[in-house]
């Protein structure tokens, strides 16, 4: 056996029967399918990596999907088959031996899944490859849920530098983000796991390492590469971390970008034509000229086929007490296009490009059945509160940056908004 066999088999051997094959935990599948939004009732779940299935798992027996799960390792898709069988989830999980970055054949179809599903696996083909070969597995509407080890810190150390790069390239999660939208998706919602995630992993793996044989072919070697990447973890583990990005497809119907000078009469007409009055096509004028409240690049479009100006998002700065924080008003669509999409796809663009630029915290008054779809809770669930009287449901916060502290207190709208 040569010794890249022996290093293949030795480390397969002292993962198996492992929970886990990277940092996660029951609780972050739970918030990344919650990210995801409404599913189907018996959605397709497409997956990949899936080592012993924890995720594949709890997909099928929670959300009552039916899962194809893929791994190249048959040992971890055998433990997969009977744990499945175990909890009377058999008939809910098929397994396949199969390549992530071959995916071709009759088991993936176009269009055929209505999430993707990567937890600590897309590392494997590269961030930026699992983007681009598996958007054509999504149906219309379905998402893309990877995990990815990434920078949590603007200074990683030379150490940190050296280890990750001999296995792999990191990022920071903005960057990663910027990736996604780059690669034609919006964001639905991103995490940075707990370090309770590293723990599910990392602490049986721990155990495991004492009751292997060093003497084994290979395990010698494989031992040593654990004990360096756990001590990598207890002496630089602020420096990196894993996070989780849901992300949607673009609506190709609706092209979006930000607002030019040349859009601004459209722009007004558009808000115009979408209310009972003028004054949100006013206001939108007002805060142009307001420089604490306007913030280039944070006002889009969407446009028509015609390349008309089908409807309009914009954000501006309020506060929450003395906290900086982002207001949504107005977002309006042009009667002829109403219910057709245009909205949305303007409005998760404008969120894009607000989680871009580190903002943290969104703020909407409107309409409770429609802007939970982006995300958005009641903002009294953190303590924000508006200055005047209005239904608790109408008034929403988005989080786009959990590593911030989420503030608390009452809004303070720019004074264009006239509250």
């Amino acid at each position: 056996m040569s010794d890249a066999s022996a290093h293949f088999e030795a480390f397969f051997s002292l993962h198996h029967g492992l929970p886990r094959q990277s940092p996660g935990s029951d609780a972050t599948t739970r918030r990344l399918l919650a990210l995801a939004g409404p599913q189907p009732p018996r959605p397709r779940v497409l997956d990949l990596g899936c080592g012993p299935g924890r995720a594949a798992l709890l997909l099928a027996a929670e959300a009552g999907a039916e899962v194809t799960a893929v791994d190249l390792h048959e040992p971890f898709l055998d433990e997969l088959r009977e744990a499945a069988r175990s909890r009377g989830l058999g008939d809910r999980i098929r397994t396949v031996r199969a390549d992530m970055a071959d995916l071709t054949g009759p088991d993936f179809p176009d269009g055929s899944f209505d999430l993707v599903w990567a937890e600590g696996s897309a590392y494997v083909i590269g961030f930026d490859t699992a983007l681009r070969d598996w958007q054509r597995l999504l149906a219309p509407g379905g998402s893309l849920v990877m995990t990815e080890c990434v920078w949590t810190t603007d200074a990683p150390t030379d150490a940190a530098r050296a280890f990750w790069e001999r296995h792999g390239s990191l990022r920071p999660v903005t960057a990663n983000t910027a990736a996604a939208v780059a690669g034609g998706y919006h964001v639905l919602g991103s995490l940075v796991q707990p370090e309770s995630d590293w723990d599910e992993y990392y602490v049986p793996l721990a155990g495991r390492m004492g009751t292997a044989d060093p003497s084994a072919p290979g395990m010698a070697w494989a031992l040593a590469s654990t004990r360096e990447e756990l001590a990598m973890r207890r002496e630089h583990g602020a420096e990196y971390g894993y996070a989780g990005y849901v992300l949607r497809p673009a609506d190709p119907r609706w092209p979006v970008r930000p607002e030019t000078a040349a859009d601004r009469g459209a722009v007004h007409a558009v808000n115009a034509a979408a209310f009972p009055t003028s004054r949100e096509a006013r206001l939108v004028d007002a805060l142009r000229d307001d420089p604490e409240a306007w913030l280039p690049g944070l006002a889009y479009v969407a446009e028509a086929p015609d390349g008309s100006v089908a409807a309009y998002a914009l954000l501006t700065r309020c506060r929450v007490g003395d906290t900086p924080a982002l207001a949504l008003a107005p977002v309006a669509t042009s009667p002829a296009h109403q219910r057709q999409g245009a909205g949305r796809a303007v409005v998760r663009a404008v969120l894009d490009a607000a989680r871009l630029r580190g903002e943290p915290l969104v703020l909407v008054l409107g309409h409770p059945d429609y802007y939970p779809e982006f995300g958005f809770v009641p903002a009294s669930r953190f303590g924000i509160r508006p200055g005047f009287e209005v239904p608790d449901e109408a008034m929403m916060a988005l989080v786009l940056d959990d590593s911030v502290p989420v503030p608390r207190g009452m809004i303070q709208y720019p004074v264009a908004f006239g509250v």
